[in-house]
């Protein structure tokens, strides 16, 4: 069953929208990144498939998407409305993993300890701006406090996997893909067995958590 529910926060009006387990052992927050909204293909594909194996999953659109803007805006402002939605991420009574792409993942690890999830999934995490290495956020997801799942595309701008540090979590890799997740057609594996590694990963991490 799938719901929608607008949600106040000091930034804004956030909306949740809810794709539920039939008996859910856990609840799977999943934010966007500050190029686009829950209409990503993996957060697409990490709802359809999660709540077949006990996971219900809630796609965060933070308020600035809700209210229409387009440039996303500072860091301390998209903790405030991840922190905002918190409590309705945690109604159902039951461990909460918070999890984002990009950005989102960036707010995920940042907010992780204090909000006291049960495990952090980063999707596409920005671990530098493009040809910017220098400027690394490894902090943030080394400093996460919690379990954390790293899912990365081979080919990502951002970060590919060998650039990350040592740390504890776990990295997957998707072969050839970029920040979206997307692969060429020449690639060695096809889109729809990029999607797969993804939600595989999640599926495959996740029970260890509740």
């Amino acid at each position: 069953m799938t719901t929608s529910k607008i949600v106040a926060t000091e930034a804004g009006d956030a909306r949740l929208t809810w794709y539920e387990a039939e008996r859910a052992r856990l609840v799977l927050a999943v934010g966007h990144g500050a190029g686009g909204g829950i209409e990503a293909r993996d957060l697409r594909a990490i709802a359809a498939a999660l709540p077949a194996h006990g996971v219900t999953v809630a796609l965060v659109e933070q308020p600035w998407r809700v209210a229409g803007r387009k440039v996303a805006p500072a860091p301390k402002t998209l903790d405030t409305g991840w922190r905002g939605v918190w409590p309705a991420l945690a109604a159902p009574g039951l461990p909460v993993v918070s999890g984002g792409r990009s950005a989102g993942a960036r707010v995920a690890c940042r907010t992780a300890t204090e909000l006291g999830a049960a495990g952090v999934l980063a999707l596409s995490f920005p671990l530098h701006p493009p040809g910017r290495p220098e400027k690394s956020r490894a902090a943030e997801l080394l400093g996460a406090g919690v379990p954390t799942l790293v899912v990365q595309g081979g080919n990502d701008p951002f970060g590919k996997p060998a650039e990350f540090p040592e740390g504890d979590y776990e990295l997957v890799e998707v072969p050839g893909a970029d920040h979206g997740f997307a692969v060429p057609k020449r690639a060695d594996i096809g889109q729809d067995r990029a999607v797969t590694i993804i939600t595989d990963a999640v599926a495959a991490w996740i029970p260890a958590l509740g």
